[in-house]
């Protein structure tokens, strides 16, 4: 029968257009499938007098059909409802993507009764099973069993079931195209996520620690806005790197980006330094001078350790980040200062807020967003990626080729408290660059520092026979690590026989196979 013909006999009877308005409603409350099939089955046999409803779906992946959902079946017979494509009557219905009708189900051998449902029935039951289709796709099936009365009533009852399963197949098609766009979102998002995260990663950062993955959101948060920043953390974290970062990823990044050591500066100049003097302002200002505020505009100023500025110079940097203009020595011209402040510190502020060293009122004009540079000891994961970016940046200034770090000088670096930070770290791996003559850095090349007799077993009370088989072990590790668990070639590297390397490697429990591959 032609969409048309099943249209005009549906509009004949009103109570049929109330089922498919009422239909279409339930389908339109939810997203979710699943939260509406079992209202429209129980619309379905509300209207139709239905005994039972089953809707099936099939699984691509398995080929299996199951039941989605049910009325009028124990969850133990909607569980045993399986079929495979061409299996019963279900099945074929799947397959062909055709509606079958079976008048009398206990003369029709191909119904089987899987769900063991229909025990207890009278003889008199119908089953309809119509097909759910997306185009020419069968995605399932919507069956009833109801109590027979005549051919005419099933054919009426199965135009009327082929149009639910219609709408049913309409409401999945709908569904699955919001669900896959949604997801192509949150695909997108996530990507988009990515590449911020390794966009603001500027390459003069290096980690990528949970703790440092925080500071780079950070630095994107604030970048592009003009907000006072205050970093903060110990010496040597790289405070003014997270300066640069803040400064390159900005709206200001063409503009001059003006670095002051407040520390370093006397503090009998530093307010010349800062604001600028005129011609004869103090002994010695023989023409006048622009300061580094001035010579900021339109960029951004970083003011590194702000924590040892004077008193007097932190009365006029409030001005600078109140109002926005300041006077150069000896003089009356007032200047607007269109700069961006980045201040750091790693001095405890509070501290010298309650000493009465550091002004209240400046202090919360310097904290308006405040980025904790966590010490290396906190991100202990990130050693190694700075210790080779660091050994690549050495060997190519010195000309020299370095290809790994040995075990046990792996170790050293791993373990030590790194008081320094980052500083120390770069400065260690220098040395030992410079001292590398067999393109390995070993234990021997870093400072004494980081060799504790705990941590480079050379404690004061082993044996000189003791120090010399470690450092024997040590070598016959790395030269396995080199030549990938090749016994021969590590015996050649280090100038011993096959036989004495095996002597060796048998009496410090070595397993060269853990090197292969």
């Amino acid at each position: 029968m032609s969409d048309a013909s099943v249209s005009q006999s549906v509009h004949r009877n009103p109570e049929d257009l109330s089922l498919l308005f009422q239909i279409s409603q339930i389908l339109d409350q939810s997203i979710d499938i699943k939260q509406v099939i079992n209202p429209v089955l129980r619309a379905v046999a509300d209207n139709m007098s239905i005994l039972r409803g089953t809707i099936t779906l099939l699984d691509r992946n398995s080929g299996e059909i199951f039941t989605e959902a049910a009325l009028g079946l124990s969850q133990s017979q909607q569980e045993r409802g399986r079929y495979k494509l061409g299996e019963g009557i279900t099945g074929k219905v799947v397959q062909t993507g055709q509606p079958l009708v079976i008048p009398r189900i206990s003369e029709d051998p191909r119904f089987l009764n899987r769900t063991g449902a229909r025990k207890h029935d009278p003889e008199q039951i119908s089953f309809i099973c119509v097909p759910i289709k997306i185009g020419n796709e069968t995605i399932g099936a919507f069956s009833v069993d109801l109590q027979y009365t005549s051919e005419t009533a099933l054919e009426k009852q199965v135009r009327m079931l082929s149009i639910v399963s219609s709408l049913i197949a309409q409401a999945v098609k709908i569904r699955h195209a919001i669900l896959e766009e949604r997801n192509q979102l949150l695909e997108e998002n996530s990507r988009l996520q990515q590449e911020l995260k390794e966009k603001y990663q500027p390459s003069n950062l290096i980690g990528k620690s949970k703790v440092m993955q925080d500071v780079y959101e950070m630095i994107a948060q604030v970048s592009k806005s003009d907000a006072t920043v205050l970093i903060r953390g110990e010496s040597g974290t790289g405070k003014e790197l997270i300066a640069q970062a803040i400064h390159y990823n900005s709206l200001r990044n063409g503009k001059p980006l003006i670095k002051v050591n407040c520390a370093a500066l006397p503090d009998n100049i530093i307010e010349s330094e800062l604001f600028g003097h005129e011609k004869g302002a103090f002994t010695g200002a023989i023409s006048t001078r622009k300061g580094r505020f001035e010579s900021a505009q339109g960029g951004t100023i970083f003011l590194d350790e702000i924590g040892d500025l004077a008193p007097p110079i932190q009365v006029k940097l409030l001005r600078v980040l109140q109002e926005r203009e300041f006077e150069r020595v000896g003089g009356n011209e007032t200047i607007r200062a269109n700069v961006r402040v980045i201040a750091a510190t790693n001095r405890n502020l509070e501290q010298l807020l309650e000493e009465g060293t550091f002004r209240e009122d400046l202090y919360y004009r310097l904290n308006v967003f405040p980025i904790h540079i966590p010490p290396l000891r906190e991100r202990r994961s990130d050693i190694l990626l700075l210790a080779d970016h660091f050994i690549e940046k050495y060997a190519s200034s010195n000309m020299k080729i370095v290809r790994r770090i040995s075990t046990p000088a792996i170790e050293l670096l791993a373990n030590y408290h790194w008081p320094g930070n980052v500083r120390e770290l770069e400065n260690v791996i220098e040395r030992a660059v410079l001292l590398s003559v067999d393109e390995v850095l070993h234990p021997h090349h870093l400072p004494p520092s980081l060799q504790s007799a705990e941590s480079s077993n050379t404690n004061l009370h082993s044996t000189l026979e003791e120090a010399l088989e470690n450092l024997e072990k040590d070598l016959i590790l790395d030269s396995l690590k080199t030549t990938k668990g090749n016994m021969a070639r590590a015996a050649r590297i280090l100038g011993i026989t096959e036989r004495i390397m095996g002597l060796r490697v048998k009496k410090y429990g070595i397993d060269s196979r853990q090197f292969r591959g």
